[in-house]
């Protein structure tokens, strides 16, 4: 849906509770009394029929008698009451409800009680979390609208949970902790709002800077997917998912969708999004509260400061279980340390300084340490000692660390009683403090996933690849073909003409019908040969008997078909043999033999994974998973994310696999999902990988059942159709089409060439150039929520440039208005393609739906003004100081685009 009326939610004027009592420990009695106490400044009004005050207020008997029309509604009334209570409310003007009752799902009539639900809320759009919640807390409107056991203190931490019984949970861990909220939200089963929902909402929230989740299940994919990469990139969202053991799909015809567990699938959506998955709600706070004291670390080394040489075990043992590493301490460092420290200190790290360490023992080993530019962050360590003062030695800490007021720093003076007056002045200072080893060095590494998965939002991919669309209609032809026939499953020599049509390197395959036709082709290709079975009923041919390898003559061509065609009689006697394929034996003895393909989520749609193959592929488990479109750095994260990745990088005496070839593989297989929905399973096993390059050898491609409906990718693939050809005034053309990743160089080279005083105009700030992180973000856009056109040569590659305009349009969650922004360049003004550029945005606009589009321009900037006037603008000079306001209305009827 979108974030309309969440004002409602979150900031209401007045507040109806319908189904609120006097009775001693009901629903109605807990929330009722949690609403009044609360501190909420507006109105609450309760309901109740049969009562005239409840909790000391005056009750109403109906929501028609209410003396005002309520922005919330607190519904906690049985569950065949609240359609028709969702519906007077509706009538009643009101424009959120917080529906509490259970029950929903039971059938009424033809329906349930939830579609009726929505169905009375819909033509108002009154916005519903719930049904089946523990409710809402806002603690900066002093809302507590659930029937939690606490109101928790007021904090800038979000918690959104499914699952109300965690809500609780939490709130009752914070509250021990003295950690604070912003906002609690049970969604329940989320009958309208949803995560999606909720993640836009608190991305543009001030009083929020870190967002928890607690995730059972994703409903709407493609909306969770853009609502969490727009609040990643705002602010650190951790995320807690149950359901880790599930099993992935056991009836999968292939190797990967065997392999493509839905939990993977999960882990793999995060880490796209650029959340931090945590195992354990102790872990979700830990998490949150490190990320939200803003500390940035650079890399992934870490140093352990410690007076007590086992506790510096212990962190170094935590580090290695959970794939940290140790930093190494320079010849100079470590020269300094030797000048201020006892002779016995460890001389290495952990960096052991003693169990008589005093303050300023550690200060000066602190500072000499944080100079240290091998280190990314440091972890001082204290254990209790009857000669040495714990306290004096945590000021000495936090006052060296004012010194160096960004440099990661994280403490664990271990204990309770001398311990705990050190981490509560810790946590006083902002000091990131924890009770164990453990606990601080696992904040570590949440802080360095954190980074891994922000610089995956902006490292910049090499050009991708375009499938010709001749190659494309081919590649739907054999589908078509198989579809025609009534088969669901390619033959080898179809699936390997698919994915050679797709660029990815397979072995030539040869259809052959008898021993005298598999005779004639392994003399025409030579020894030695593979002879492999063809059966739509066998799925892995080499546990049946269906493979033979190192045919070395022609007799033995001819004895291996003999031979296969009896072992199958008696290894799959139901099985049709449809023919056999000969084709080349490859002998790549260093090979690597992997596995890459296609598999469908019934949440996120279509994932790409990658791992070792072979025949034991399936009991060595070793693979990652990612969601299409793939580029070439989400295609390396793939492969660096799997065991077999050592291997590849080259070892002993065999040289290293060429990456790019690898990711090439990926990143193909990533366009064939997106543009042949109609294939369920596809898996190459083995992909053979070596210093030569990477080869297909077998290949399988099972398509969907005759209508079952595809479920599309996740992420919005680059929208290839947008494309179109442009000629401006002078005759020029250029080719207008969607910015993608690999841009980014282009785009930054673009501004680089114009005037100072036109980058003025556009950025309305002094500009010089286009950093990376502003040039990512502007070239890897979400196309469900984003649009950029750039002017390009018109046989320009993807990446390459130059680039000589630019028009971007950012839409608001509720898809009904939009931003513009547009930036020619300076050598390319006053030739009519801002007009054309602002034109191709517009059409767009219409297309997508969207009912009005405005921009912000400088008074100054007449040249600018003048060409939304003619476009149509309308210009609101009222706006703020320096600037026009101009805005045009959209008949999407009027769109020159398919929808």
């Amino acid at each position: 849906m979108s974030t309309r009326n969440f004002d409602a939610l979150f900031s209401p004027r007045s507040i109806v509770l319908i189904g609120a009592s006097d009775r001693p420990h009901s629903v109605g009695q807990v929330v009722g009394q949690n609403l009044f106490s609360a501190g909420f400044a507006g109105r609450i009004m309760p309901v109740n029929p049969r009562r005239r005050v409840v909790g000391g207020q005056a009750c109403f008997p109906s929501i028609d008698a209410l003396p005002e029309t309520p922005d919330l509604a607190v519904v906690v009334t049985p569950a065949v009451t609240v359609p028709g209570i969702i519906a007077e409310l509706a009538d009643k003007g009101c424009r959120a409800a917080v529906v509490i009752s259970a029950g929903l799902d039971a059938p009424s009539g033809k329906t349930t009680l939830r579609q009726k639900m929505l169905d009375a809320a819909r033509p108002s759009l009154l916005r519903i979390v719930g049904p089946n919640c523990l409710g809402l807390i806002s603690t900066p409107a002093g809302i507590n609208a659930s029937f939690a056991h606490l109101t928790p203190a007021q904090g800038d931490i979000a918690l959104v949970s499914q699952s109300g019984a965690i809500v609780t949970a939490v709130l009752d861990w914070a509250d021990a902790r003295g950690v604070g909220f912003s906002h609690v939200v049970s969604l329940g089963d989320m009958a309208d709002a949803d995560f999606g929902d909720l993640l836009d909402f608190l991305a543009a929230d001030r009083a929020t800077r870190s967002i928890l989740l607690y995730v059972e299940n994703v409903t709407f994919a493609k909306k969770f997917m853009s609502a969490a990469r727009i609040a990643a990139r705002a602010k650190p969202v951790v995320v807690v998912k149950s359901g880790r053991s599930a099993a992935g799909a056991r009836a999968a015809l292939s190797h990967t969708g065997a392999l493509a567990g839905s939990d993977m699938v999960y882990d793999a959506a995060f880490r796209r999004a650029g959340l931090l998955r945590v195992a354990t709600i102790e872990e979700l706070f830990e998490a949150a509260a490190t990320l939200a004291t803003g500390m940035h670390i650079d890399g992934e080394r870490l140093t352990i400061l410690t007076n007590g040489g086992g506790a510096g075990v212990l962190a170094v043992d935590a580090l290695e279980a959970l794939g940290g590493r140790l930093a190494e301490m320079s010849a100079e460092t470590r020269a300094a340390l030797d000048a201020v420290l006892p002779a016995m200190w460890s001389r290495g790290n952990p960096v052991d300084i003693i169990g008589d360490a005093e303050g300023e023992r550690y200060a000066r080993a602190l500072e000499i340490l944080m100079a240290d530019r091998g280190s990314d962050a440091i972890l001082v360590l204290n254990c209790p000692t009857a000669v040495a003062d714990g306290m004096a030695a945590g000021r000495a800490v936090a006052e060296a660390a004012m010194r160096r007021p960004h440099f990661p720093l994280l403490t664990n003076w271990l204990g309770g009683t001398a311990a705990g007056p050190v981490r509560a002045f810790f946590a006083a200072e902002k000091i990131p403090t924890f009770e164990s080893p453990d606990d601080a060095v696992r904040a570590f590494t949440h802080l360095t996933q954190y980074r891994r998965n922000q610089e995956l939002l902006l490292e910049t991919p090499s050009a991708g690849v375009t499938i010709a669309p001749a190659s494309l209609g081919a590649a739907r032809a054999v589908l078509s073909a198989a579809a025609g026939e009534g088969r669901t499953v390619l033959s080898e020599e179809e699936a390997k003409q698919v994915l050679g049509l797709f660029g990815i390197p397979t072995v030539p395959t040869f259809l052959v019908a008898t021993a005298q036709e598999a005779v004639a082709r392994f003399e025409a290709i030579g020894a030695p040969a593979v002879l492999k079975v063809v059966s739509p009923e066998i799925s892995h041919k080499s546990d049946a008997g269906g493979v033979r390898l190192n045919i070395a003559s022609a007799a033995e061509m001819a004895e291996a078909v003999a031979t296969m065609t009896a072992t199958l009689a008696r290894t799959a006697p139901n099985a049709r043999i449809a023919g056999f394929t000969v084709q080349k034996m490859v002998v790549r003895p260093d090979a690597q033999e992997l596995i890459a393909g296609i598999a469908s989520d019934p949440t996120f749609g279509p994932v790409i994974l990658f791992g070792r193959g072979g025949k034991a592929t399936e009991v060595i488990g070793d693979r990652s998973i990612g969601l299409p479109p793939l580029n070439s750095v989400l295609a390396r994260r793939m492969v660096e994310g799997t065991a077999v990745a050592r291997l590849l990088a080259g070892f002993r005496d065999v040289p290293p696999v060429p990456m790019d070839a690898l990711t090439d593989v990926l990143v193909r297989l990533s366009e064939l999902a997106v543009l042949l929905p109609e294939i369920g399973e596809l898996d190459t096993n083995p992909l053979l990988a070596d210093t030569g390059g990477v080869l297909a050898l077998d290949a399988r491609i099972a398509l969907r059942p005759a209508g079952a409906v595809a479920i599309g990718p996740a992420i919005l693939p680059y929208p290839h159709a947008l494309t179109r050809e442009i000629v401006i005034r002078d005759g020029t053309a250029f080719r207008l089409r969607p910015i993608r990743p690999e841009d980014e160089g282009a785009l930054a080279d673009m501004v680089a060439r114009c005037t100072p005083n036109d980058l003025r105009l556009r950025f309305m700030a002094a500009v010089k150039t286009l950093p990376h992180q502003a040039a990512a973000r502007f070239s890897q856009i979400d196309y469900d929520r984003e649009m950029a056109f750039v002017a390009v040569e018109p046989d320009s590659a993807f990446g390459t440039g130059p680039i000589h305009g630019v028009v971007r349009l950012i839409a608001d969650p509720e898809n009904e208005a939009a931003e513009f922004a547009v930036l020619v360049r300076s050598d390319m003004k006053g030739r009519g393609l801002g007009t054309q550029l602002m034109t191709a945005i517009l059409d767009f606009a219409r297309s997508r739906g969207l009912r009005r589009v405005f921009g912000e321009i400088l008074r100054e900037n007449t040249t600018m003004l003048d060409m939304t006037r003619e476009l149509g603008f309308h210009a609101d000079p009222s706006g703020t100081a320096g600037t026009v306001h101009v805005t045009i209305a959209l008949d999407p009827a009027r769109s020159p685009l398919p929808a």
